[in-house]
């Protein structure tokens, strides 16, 4: 650890700047400004990953390893790590002149732990919650410059009510690297029994009254409450959100407003000012993660609690558990991330500590994938492969797909990357020109699968792409057609697959979060937004004119219940209206619906008639990401191509008549990501998306 975070401070503060110019000049055209922030971030990271690389080790006390009968602990003259043996719990944190980092009132399970909740009976009340403590300690490898230890737990017949999984949990500690690593591989044998895995993660707990300011991103950090601040607040509408009273009056606390997009969770965590340490949780690579780089879930929250969400339900629902039938094999490994240790030597700028995580995030993964785990089952660099190409879009004419998002996974539908859960994925975004390419790709068969911001639909490749180690493939022109049966004769929103450009109102004032009051695109995780809906439509729900109405003002950013009383809640239609200066009754026309999310809805269209008793589409019940009462602003992505024919409409004033049908909770509920009326081809017009 350097003696002063100063210096890189402003590299690091300079980089990302340069990063946010990059992204901005290319889109803009300005190629050769955003080459030059390319190239200062190649340097930085080479410097960085150089400076790794040549740790003088020498100057670096070597690694001791201590092991006794009910503990072990690992020293390597930066910080201590001790280890409940043979649990594989982390009890004790030793850094910076701190005698344990972790909480010490809490029990030795309850301070740094692996767990995993899983059932069999398909009974969510009859659901388990494991921390999977070890059973057997093996020192794999032990030296001056390296300490990695394995805590196993194996199971040799399944007996009803455990855990059906081999698991084996690494640490490591490195000489001269403050932190400590961790992976784990979860195994499941030929015969076993049924299960399904809901949630698997990695949970440290600080000390409450050391660690009190939060971090997750740039933007959003602040000083936290504690957990008596929340035993002493009013639970809301579910026990994660609580009306906190004094010094943090009348603002809610929600460990869901701190969730952060897979692609965007790379460091969190937590700063002591006196002395001033930090302690980070930073996650090099997506690959072992679950549903693609947009899959949202939990990061830090008041405790002061760090975690590490390898895979969840979270902002998608059961869709997303691991279900295993009679006999089926798996095995995979999560991991390794990095706890990371920092120091300051002025209280009053701990803020520094941040900026030195972030730097540590960035040396972490350009050093992706470690040389240094000593498990089979992780693969190192040269036992991967590449695959590169060029993606364009096909929309009347072939454009490159700027900035699209592409990657591999298991095979699969288009679009199936968002609720596959038990393989691997790697993700990338193609340049200007449409060019990608994706490292480091575990030995497998994938389906190549992208979506292009600013256009509907998925892509998935025609062919399987097999990866074996070294293996370097490149696929020729790649064309996505997104949907599309005719000119457009209006549309509502961006294509983006999130709900972000419409209306999202303030929350009450009695129920903000007054860090997120100051940061205007975040205002979707505030609390309470659902109800906002029946203050500003009490009687009458929304009616959009095409022409006239602007989704930035007028759209509400889900379609929300109303409430009638205090707990009453129902149904609502939403109104489009636009008009036709000439219809071809005999031809079909289409509405191309792309939601953002959904819980517990049905979403019906009629044309024209209100009280139509059978709607032109119904979606049926749809939906269990539970975004709206988890503050996000998308859950999983649904594309519908709704053909109807011409003589439902006609010349002058029509309407589309959106119902949501469900009722009896503030959390039903839709979000759209874009609406999009086609004519048929005959009539001409405009039949391409702009980017």
């Amino acid at each position: 650890m350097r003696s002063s975070p100063e210096l890189p401070f402003l590299k690091i503060q300079f980089a990302f700047e340069i990063s946010k110019l990059v992204g901005i000049q290319m889109k803009r055209g300005n190629y050769v400004a955003g080459l030059l922030g390319f190239v200062f971030q190649l340097f930085l990271l080479t410097e960085s990953t150089v400076r790794r690389q040549n740790i003088n080790k020498s100057n670096s006390p070597p690694v001791l390893l201590q092991i006794l009968a009910d503990h072990v602990a690992v020293d390597n003259g930066l910080a201590k790590f001790n280890f409940s043996n043979p649990d594989g719990m982390v009890t004790g944190i030793s850094y910076n002149g701190i005698e344990n980092i972790l909480e010490p009132r809490n029990a030795k399970d309850e301070r740094g732990y692996w767990d995993v909740v899983w059932g069999q009976t398909g009974d969510p009340a009859k659901d388990v919650f494991d921390k999977i403590a070890g059973e057997k300690l093996t020192v794999v490898v032990q030296n001056e410059d390296q300490v990695e230890l394995s805590f196993t737990k194996t199971v040799i017949t399944p007996i009803s009510g455990t855990l059906p999984l081999n698991i084996d949990k690494r640490y490591i500690v490195l000489r001269g690297v403050p932190g400590i690593y961790s992976y784990a591989i979860f195994e499941r044998l030929k015969g076993w029994e049924s299960s399904v895995l809901w949630q698997g993660r990695i949970v440290f707990k600080l000390q409450e009254k050391l660690f009190q300011f939060m971090t997750v991103t740039d933007d959003r950090q602040r000083v936290m409450p504690t957990f008596k601040d929340r035993e002493t607040g009013t639970p809301l509408a579910y026990p994660e959100a609580v009306l906190l009273k004094i010094p943090f009056e009348g603002e809610v606390d929600d460990k869901y407003q701190y969730s952060t997009e897979d692609k965007d969770n790379k460091v969190h965590g937590w700063t002591c000012s006196d002395p001033p340490t930090g302690f980070w949780m930073i996650t090099p690579s997506d690959e072992f993660r679950v549903a693609g780089p947009v899959k949202q879930d939990l990061t830090s929250h008041a405790g002061p609690t760090a975690l590490n969400m390898f895979f969840s339900t979270h902002y998608a629902g059961e869709s997303l558990g691991l279900q295993f039938g009679v006999g089926e094999p798996w095995k995979k490994v999560f991991g390794p991330v990095f706890m990371y240790l920092n120091s300051g030597l002025d209280k009053a700028k701990t803020t520094s500590l941040w900026q030195d995580a972030k730097e540590q995030m960035l040396i972490e993964t350009e050093s992706w994938p470690y040389d240094f785990p000593h498990s089979a089952d992780y693969f190192p660099a040269n036992k991967r492969g590449t695959v590169s190409g060029t993606l364009l879009v096909r929309d009347g004419k072939s454009i490159p797909a700027n900035f699209a998002n592409v990657g591999l996974a298991l095979p699969g539908a288009a679009g199936s990357w968002q609720i596959e859960n038990k393989g691997y994925q790697f993700w990338t975004q193609t340049d200007n020109k449409g060019n990608f390419l994706i490292k480091n790709v575990l030995p497998g068969t994938y389906n190549l699968y992208a979506w292009v911001p600013g256009f509907i639909g998925d892509y998935v490749y025609e062919k399987i792409v097999t990866i074996t180690p070294g293996s370097n493939i490149k696929l020729n022109n790649v064309v996505y057609t997104p949907p599309r049966n005719g000119p457009t004769l209006w549309e509502i929103g961006i294509p983006d697959r999130t709900a972000a450009e419409f209306f999202i109102p303030p929350p009450l004032p009695t129920l903000e979060n007054k860090l997120l009051s100051k940061l205007p695109k975040e205002g979707f995780r505030q609390y309470g937004l659902w109800d906002r809906y029946t203050d500003l439509h009490p009687t009458e729900d929304l009616t959009f004119t095409i022409g006239v109405s602007s989704y930035q003002k007028d759209w509400f950013y889900f379609q929300a219940t109303r409430r009638q009383g205090n707990k009453n809640y129902v149904a609502t239609i939403w109104k489009i209206l636009f008009d036709l200066k000439q219809v071809e009754a005999a031809k079909n026309y289409t509405l191309q619906l792309a939601l953002a999310s959904a819980s517990q809805a049905e979403l019906q269209v009629r044309v024209n008639n209100e009280q139509a008793a059978r709607p032109v589409f119904s979606t049926g019940l749809l939906g269990d990401d539970n975004a709206i009462a988890r503050h996000g602003i998308h859950g999983l992505y649904y594309l519908y191509s709704i053909s109807f024919p011409g003589s439902l409409l006609h010349t002058g004033q029509n309407t589309i008549f959106l119902r949501q049908s469900r009722a009896g909770s503030p959390f039903i509920g839709v979000m759209y990501d874009y609406i999009r009326l086609e004519q048929p081809p005959s009539l001409g017009g405009h039949t391409s998306t702009e980017l």
